[in-house]
């Protein structure tokens, strides 16, 4: 009975590393170093644009597709979703040189205070950062001198970014709700 216990726990030891040998050669995941993606030195990058969020005319880059009963009688829209793909700018003249855009949309995101919910993609289109993004994701308290968003990742040359967006209101038209809104951004990538 003892060779038989004995010869089942041997098998068994061979059985369980065996399983586990074939599960270690397909991993779910496993820790990199960046150097094995060539990712060197990590680098922070000051990005300087003007977004031209425009909601009037016959060519708004900004529109509301949807809104809750209640918007229209919130004090602050609360609910309202809006979907932009806005141009970014070097100078905040609409007839500045476009450098990217931002698309995503921003949703009205509170009872008490005008405060965005910013879900967007910076789509860059100039210079070495052709084709290059940047996602941000957070807060915007739109009546605020100077907001802070945070960016949350990032492609191409912004891969593995984070950092953030410091926005300040450049200009608004009190008749259309048009807005040219000045960035900052500070960001690390590699």
């Amino acid at each position: 009975m003892a060779l038989c216990i004995s010869k089942f726990v041997i098998f068994s030891l061979l059985f369980t590393s065996t399983i586990l040998d074939s599960a270690s050669s397909r991993t779910f995941a496993r820790s990199l170093f960046p150097q094995e993606l060539g990712l060197n030195k990590e680098k922070l990058s000051h990005l300087h644009f003007y977004l031209h969020d425009v909601v009037s005319g016959r060519n708004p880059t900004a529109v509301l597709v949807a809104e809750a009963k209640t918007t229209n009688t919130s004090a602050t829209g609360f609910g309202a979703i809006v979907v932009i793909d806005d141009p970014l700018t070097e100078g905040p003249e609409a007839s500045s040189k476009i450098v990217g855009r931002a698309q995503g949309l921003y949703s009205s995101a509170s009872l008490n205070e005008a405060g965005l919910l910013m879900v967007q993609n910076y789509v860059f289109t100039e210079g070495k950062y052709n084709g290059s993004t940047l996602s941000v994701l957070g807060r915007n308290a739109v009546f605020s001198s100077m907001r802070e968003m945070p960016i949350v990742g990032g492609s191409r040359l912004f891969g593995f970014a984070r950092g953030y967006a410091q926005a300040r209101t450049h200009t608004v038209n009190p008749h259309t709700g048009d807005a040219v809104v000045e960035y900052n951004v500070y960001v690390f990538h590699y």
